[in-house]
């Protein structure tokens, strides 16, 4: 069981890699400042961030060791959040883009309402 269990957990990781990184070419393509870099080619790790404007960053690290999503602005983290906390505020900035609503100050605001 937790042999099929850490397998499940590999694909996921590697899964949610490949869908950063194609979140990164698509901001890119939208004219934000964007990047994810993977560490090796197992695709088991990524660090993914993007800049939503003045001195707004997004940076979302995956690994096997864990998820994380830091928000921050003028170099002060405003959010952290991990896990599915994380993953659903990821889904959310994926909604922006996909909607091409301006993300200003929706992201953080959001939350911290």
């Amino acid at each position: 069981m937790f042999l099929r269990l850490a397998e499940q957990h590999r694909q996921f990781v590697h899964d949610l890699v490949m869908n950063l990184q194609a979140l990164a070419i698509v901001l890119e393509q939208r004219g934000y400042l964007a990047s994810c870099y993977t560490c090796g080619g197992q695709m088991s790790s990524a660090s993914f961030m993007v800049s939503l404007g003045e001195n707004h960053l997004i940076r979302f690290l995956v690994s096997d060791y864990g998820i994380t999503w830091t928000e921050m602005r003028d170099d002060r983290e405003l959010m952290k959040l991990e896990g599915a906390e994380a993953i659903s505020q990821l889904q959310e900035l994926a909604n922006l883009i996909k909607y091409q609503i301006q993300p200003s100050d929706r992201l953080m605001v959001g939350r911290a309402s």
